[in-house]
């Protein structure tokens, strides 16, 4: 199984008990499918990067989960059918991102012909 993030925007009309039945439907639809659910956050209303369907805020909730690939199919299916879901994105994680105590490392790449530079003296 593998290990994926995925945020949808929630119409910001949609909250209370409203945003949270959105929320129950879309874990349930994860844990019929046998996806372990490792994280559900909501970030509260936000203001959109550009108005969608002439909404210019949204409620983004995030979602990590560990699941196959069909069970993120038929996921992604089922937030496209909803109303209420303005956007969504969902990307797989690899094991790296999900170790918090080990920072992402940057990989550089080194010019064939770059100097050395080291602490010792020549």
């Amino acid at each position: 199984m593998r290990n994926y993030e995925s945020l949808y925007i929630v119409h910001p009309d949609i909250v209370g008990d409203e945003l949270t039945a959105v929320m129950d439907k879309f874990e349930k639809i994860l844990s019929d499918q046998q996806a372990e659910i490792l994280k559900i956050d909501n970030w509260g209303v936000k203001k959109l990067a550009y108005p969608i369907q002439k909404v210019a805020r949204g409620n983004y909730i995030q979602v990590v989960f560990s699941a196959g690939p069909e069970v993120v199919a038929e996921y992604e299916r089922r937030l496209r059918l909803d109303e209420q879901i303005l956007r969504f994105l969902t990307v797989r994680l690899d094991q790296v991102t999900l170790d918090e105590e080990e920072p992402v490392a940057a990989t550089t790449r080194r010019d064939s012909g770059a100097d050395d530079y080291d602490d010792e003296e020549e």
